[in-house]
């Protein structure tokens, strides 16, 4: 625990220990050591390996033989193991600590799916592989599709999608080829101001205009607006239900019930589905197709660039354009279809070169089956228990965008740092030296300055208390008028702030060697 943490606990203000924050001879703080990259370690020669030379042959590339050196630097393999060792040590993960990314739902990765994942059965098999090869894998992907149309009411679902994106991309694929059967021309589709920004990408990726509803003083849509702007042209409305304020769109009934009244179509973003799984069914609700994050809600890793995997589930009037591979029971028992024929005759084709991420369906399988469905149920109400606590605990030094309580992550504005000139950004900053991963910032864009947390099921009281005591502290601290010390922040990062901007505009996207002393002359 940090200087300032005790002195949060004790209830005083405290200064960082001068002497910790000091420069050391390497540049290393302690066991933090200062990393070069594998370029800057090259030693021309070196090598992890001694092999011999090969014999001559005559070369058969012709003008395309290398005339440079690969480039690839010269290194040990003790230099290769310590420098990923000592890089991996840098990492925050939801393993470290608290990881309160909203709208993310990082929580933990039961490590019984790490285990079954790597079974060679599943981790050793090859896509192309002959199906008669892979009965397990197909029957997998067949028992998870029934639980993932269990939990939502849904007839259908396309598991092939590789993330939230690719599986909204789906959906609303499925709904222009459904409009497109029913002869129907439809220009737009209607998004909430507060959506995540892949709902409007993807309608206008499909070729749509993007007409957005505004949100009432709830924070929820405005159904006045809503159905003021429903018509024979619109397509779709995408809407995230929890929403990304944290609330659960209360009148859902009655927008469903007007877009089906105006021949529309309801598609929602499932990605904060960890609210309210094992509570409510989706098709219930109304909706038509809705992707589901199995890498959030089922607790498959996830995180600097994947794996994903989005599937959708569809109401059966957009079942038949789903996109292959389907997984379909015949007389000979499973089997995939992997071509637009027969029973996917109308299917959009592949969205994805193979069937889907394997390893991420046999983790989400594994938790489900091992929660089963009280435990399911119980996994969204802890979620939704551990937000509302942090809306309490922080009551009176934080300010919540909307009145009430939440659903699974808590958002507040920047109200309460209003002439401290410290900003949602600063205070982000300083959580870093308290060891804690910053809460999602500014966003969604409809709340000014917005720090959105999502704590998820996995953190314990103890954890939730820590993580209160810390915001409060740092919520005290610049309402003291100890703006200078956000400002700084965050000191005890193996890199100080960045120029965001500069950063942004001119990025550095690969290491070049610094100039010889001759270049340097010149």
């Amino acid at each position: 625990m940090s200087d300032w943490s005790q002195a949060v606990s004790a209830g005083k203000p405290a200064k960082p220990d001068s002497a910790a924050a000091g420069a050391t001879i390497t540049g290393n703080r302690g066991l933090r050591i200062e990393e070069l990259l594998l370029f800057e370690q090259d030693r021309p020669g070196r090598t992890a390996v001694d092999l011999p030379e090969p014999p001559k042959v005559q070369s058969r590339l012709g003008t395309l033989a290398r005339k440079q050196p690969v480039g690839l630097p010269g290194l040990a393999e003790p230099q290769v193991v310590r420098h990923f060792t000592r890089l991996s040590q840098k990492n925050y993960g939801i393993d470290v600590g608290t990881y309160p990314l909203g709208s993310c739902t990082m929580k933990h990765n039961p490590r019984l799916g790490e285990r079954v994942a790597r079974f060679a059965g599943f981790a050793d098999i090859h896509p192309l592989q002959p199906q008669s090869t892979v009965p397990g894998a197909i029957e997998l992907m067949d028992t998870l599709a029934h639980w993932i149309k269990t939990l939502t009411g849904m007839p259908a679902v396309a598991l092939s999608p590789a993330a939230g994106a690719h599986g909204e991309l789906c959906g609303m694929m499925c709904i222009r080829a459904a409009l497109m059967a029913r002869g129907e021309i439809r220009t737009r589709v209607l998004v909430p101001e507060s959506a995540h920004g892949t709902n409007p990408a993807t309608a206008a990726a499909c070729g749509y205009a993007v007409d957005p509803i505004p949100a009432n003083a709830e924070g929820r849509v405005d159904l006045a607006a809503l159905k003021a702007k429903l018509g024979p042209d619109v397509a779709a409305l995408m809407l995230t239900n929890p929403n990304t304020c944290g609330l659960f769109e209360t009148e859902i009934r009655e927008i469903a019930d007007a877009v089906h009244a105006a021949g529309a179509y309801f598609y929602c973003d499932g990605a904060n589905f960890n609210a309210i799984m094992g509570r409510v069914r989706p098709a219930d609700l109304g909706i038509d197709v809705m992707h589901l994050n199995l890498h959030k809600t089922f607790s498959t890793p996830h995180g600097g660039g994947g794996p994903g995997s989005g599937p959708v589930v569809m109401v059966a009037g957009l079942a038949p354009y789903a996109p292959v591979p389907w997984v379909v029971r015949g007389a000979d028992g499973l089997r995939l279809v992997e071509h637009s024929e027969g029973p996917a005759a109308e299917s959009l084709g592949r969205l994805k070169q193979n069937h889907g991420q394997m390893g991420m369906f046999v983790r989400s399988l594994v938790y489900m089956m091992s929660h089963g469905a009280d435990g399911l149920r119980q996994a969204a109400e802890d979620a939704v228990l551990n937000a509302n606590y942090i809306l309490a605990g922080v009551k009176g030094e934080l300010t919540p965008a909307f009145p009430g309580t939440c659903m699974h992550e808590v958002l507040f504005d920047d109200h309460f740092l209003a002439g401290t000139g410290v900003t949602t950004l600063d205070f982000a900053k300083a959580m870093i030296d308290e060891g804690f991963h910053p809460m999602t910032m500014y966003f969604p864009l409809v709340v000014h300055g917005a720090l959105l947390m999502e704590p998820t099921e996995t953190e314990s009281k103890e954890g939730l208390d820590l993580f209160i005591s810390v915001i409060k502290g740092l919520a005290r601290r610049a309402k003291s008028g100890d703006a200078e010390y956000f400002h700084a922040a965050p000191r005890l990062a193996p890199r100080r702030r960045l120029d965001e901007t500069l950063a942004a505009r001119k990025p550095v996207l690969r290491w070049q060697p610094p100039p010889t002393d001759r270049q340097a002359a010149e």
